[in-house]
């Protein structure tokens, strides 16, 4: 059995080292992407977190709001220049609603999975379609599952490594229920933090068809934000789900 979800846990663990630990991720293709799929449109971000994608997007003049399940990771971004003026909801992004329809719902970096069910993440898909204009587009962004990486369940594994902070993570797998826990390990001169974090993961194949029960349609999916060509050996994706036109 999955543990009982909390929608907060993941950012109190984290919040205040968020922003170190994203540094390699490519945020300034990601966001290049996100900024021409949504025209000229306003953005919904589920998981905005401290606004790596967020602030940058409404530094391009576009209207970006967001939900997320964590205070602390809403209260970093409202430190930041312009992080104020963005339209924060906290609650959980599958259920919570705001007001408006937008272009764009993105939710990148693997966050769909931190929701703890399959009944969860169909909520999450007809959430993004509820709050999405006709045509508008869901983004997803995140990694394609592959157990044949863990040995009798469990894998470890370095994540990157520079002279002041080493990245591994500790993972074990319950196939059964497609969950992975995961406990990051953050070391640096100044300690040892442990992240820990849980996965409901699920196969592209079964992302499309929780697009298709909330009534959308893949568009593209890529294996990266540079839309290289999604193939056998990718290892994550970007999908793009869009809702019919009237």
């Amino acid at each position: 059995m999955s543990p009982a979800f909390d929608a907060s846990a993941y950012g109190r663990s984290i919040a205040d080292i968020y922003d170190a630990t994203v540094t390699d991720l490519p945020t300034e293709a990601t966001v290049e992407r996100l900024a021409l799929l949504a025209g000229d449109g306003p953005v919904l971000e589920f998981g905005i977190g401290t606004g790596r994608l967020a602030l940058p997007l409404a530094a391009r003049g576009l209207t970006v709001a967001g939900i997320d399940g964590s205070a602390d990771m809403v209260e970093i971004l409202r430190s930041k220049p312009g992080g104020e003026r963005i339209p924060v909801s906290v609650g959980d992004f599958s259920t919570t609603k705001v007001e408006g329809r937008f272009s764009l719902v993105a939710l990148t970096t693997n966050t769909i999975f931190a929701l703890p069910s399959q009944d969860a993440q169909v909520d999450c898909f007809r959430n993004a379609a509820d709050h999405l204009l006709p045509g508008g587009r869901f983004v997803v962004e995140t990694w394609v599952p592959d157990p044949a990486a863990f040995r009798d369940g469990s894998a470890l594994r370095l994540l990157s490594m520079s002279e002041d902070t080493v990245l591994a993570e500790a993972a074990r797998l319950s196939p059964a229920e497609q969950f992975m826990h995961t406990t990051k390990v953050r070391l640096t001169a100044e300690g040892v933090r442990l992240l820990p974090a849980n996965h409901r993961y699920a196969w592209p194949a079964e992302l499309d068809l929780m697009a298709r029960l909330a009534g959308m349609e893949r568009e593209h999916r890529w294996s990266d934000w540079n839309g290289s060509a999604f193939g056998d050996d990718s290892r994550a994706h970007v999908t793009v789900y869009r809702l019919p036109q009237d």
